[in-house]
């Protein structure tokens, strides 16, 4: 069976964020499934998504698009059979996400509501019941490949029976090694933070300002800014020594002090509490640094890649002594892939301003000073030595297993699946329009 929908998890979100107001459809049932429905709208909203970003591919899209939507209705089916439910707090941060995605993709806040002629808060709300299904949905999807292995034999048997000329080519990966160095922060710029940060609390404080709001707006923390600045409930052990430190001291709906992590400073309000768990919001700032300081970091760095280019220290034991970033300076520089845990990483992963200045770097070599940004987008200075370097080749189980492995794994995982649809069309009713019963679906069975 071919990838069967790779767009449940996004059902309903990219339309709902892109389908024009202007837009008129006539509305009709096209599709039963159980005791849900399927709506001419629902298709035809993700059809106008994919012409705008040109996804639209032959005369089967729109059949295409309802088969993801009949296999998403019978995974919502399955998810009421099976009591199988979803909590508000993982519902608000798949929200929260979502409109963070909108907000980028539109260049801001105001850009979004002015196109969908919508406040934040609105689309949020229209938001909730799409992501409850979605999640409810996806759980499903997950525990029907839970405990799905698979042996060095099938592995073998899945690359002898692969089309050649099908096999993938795998880029050019490398081990990298990095110092980095960041620009200090001053204690005026840090002042300058805390008294903005102040401020916003007497605003909220007098009822000036929505505390969601400030969040929205101003708070450095994308993963959250988008849901008023909630995170979910979490112990002391999970959060930061001095954010707990502060969250635990308050009551319901107080807000904290302004409060220094190693992420910036933080304006904490307590939502609720259970126990030894702690429900919060907050709004993080991270100051930004100068021209002089990171002028002053450059040339630092410049000075240490000079002493390493004379042997005059090893690359480790100046990754050891000099480098800020704590993540690598204790294994001698070397960098992880924070996606798959592995320190092979394709340059075609890296950010531009990096790959295009390593690639002609040999093995052993160390890069020039190259400026880059972290996490919360703050200017850092890096230089990088290559470790090791495997060219791009086709893939191979003795060179690359655990790609093949994942392949193979993914194919039973697929055919699982097929079967497991093929059994519920049987015992689930289901009825689709005469419009569409001429379609080419994936999977044999939906017309009865």
């Amino acid at each position: 069976m071919k990838k069967i929908i790779t767009t449940v998890l996004l059902i309903f979100t990219l339309a709902f964020a892109t389908f024009a107001q202007d837009t008129i459809i006539v509305d009709k049932i096209v599709a039963r499934v159980g005791d849900d429905i399927i709506l001419q709208s629902d298709v035809e909203q993700q059809y106008i998504q994919m012409l705008t970003q040109r996804m639209v591919t032959d005369k089967n899209s729109k059949c295409d698009i309802l088969e993801n939507l009949l296999f998403h209705k019978l995974l919502v089916n399955q998810a009421d059979i099976d009591s199988i439910y979803v909590t508000d707090d993982e519902v608000k941060g798949e929200v929260a996400m979502r409109i963070d995605m909108f907000v980028e993709q539109a260049n801001g806040i105001h850009e979004l509501e002015n196109y969908l002629g919508k406040s934040i808060h609105d689309i949020k709300e229209g938001l909730i019941d799409m992501m409850k299904e979605q999640l409810r949905a996806q759980k499903v999807q997950m525990s029907l490949s839970e405990g799905i292995k698979i042996t060095p034999s099938e592995v073998n048997e899945f690359y002898a029976n692969l089309n050649k000329d099908s096999l993938p080519i795998v880029d050019e990966t490398i081990e990298l090694q990095v110092i980095t160095l960041k620009p200090e922060i001053t204690k005026e710029q840090e002042q300058y933070t805390i008294d903005k940060m102040k401020g916003w609390k007497k605003l909220i404080e007098d009822g000036d300002k929505h505390f969601e709001t400030v969040a929205l707006v101003y708070s450095n923390d994308e993963s959250t800014a988008g849901n008023g600045g909630q995170l979910p409930f979490m112990a002391r052990g999970e959060l930061v020594p001095e954010y707990a430190a502060a969250a635990f001291k308050l009551k319901e709906g107080e807000l904290s002090e302004i409060v220094k992590t190693d992420f910036g400073f933080h304006l904490i309000r307590l939502d609720e509490r259970k126990g030894e768990r702690v429900k919060t919001s907050h709004v993080l700032i991270s100051p930004k640094t100068s021209p002089r300081a990171r002028k002053t970091s450059k040339k630092r760095l410049d000075s240490v890649l000079a002493v390493i280019k004379i042997d005059s220290i090893s690359f480790e034991k100046a990754a050891l002594k000099f480098s800020d970033d704590d993540d690598t300076r204790k294994n001698g520089g070397l960098y992880f892939n924070p996606m798959t845990g592995s320190a092979q990483i394709s340059i075609s992963m890296l950010p531009k301003e990096i790959s295009r200045k390593i690639t002609k770097v040999e093995i052993g070599e160390v890069s020039e000073v190259i400026e880059t940004r972290d996490e919360l987008g703050n200017i850092t200075y890096n230089i990088y030595k290559i470790k090791s370097r495997t060219k791009s080749h086709i893939a191979s189980v003795s060179s690359d297993y655990q790609l093949i492995h994942n392949m193979a794994l993914e194919k039973k995982k697929m055919e699982v699946l097929d079967n497991w649809i093929r059994e519920k069309q049987k015992t689930t009713y289901i009825s689709i329009d005469e419009k569409y019963q001429n379609c080419d679906f994936r999977t044999k069975g939906w017309v009865k």
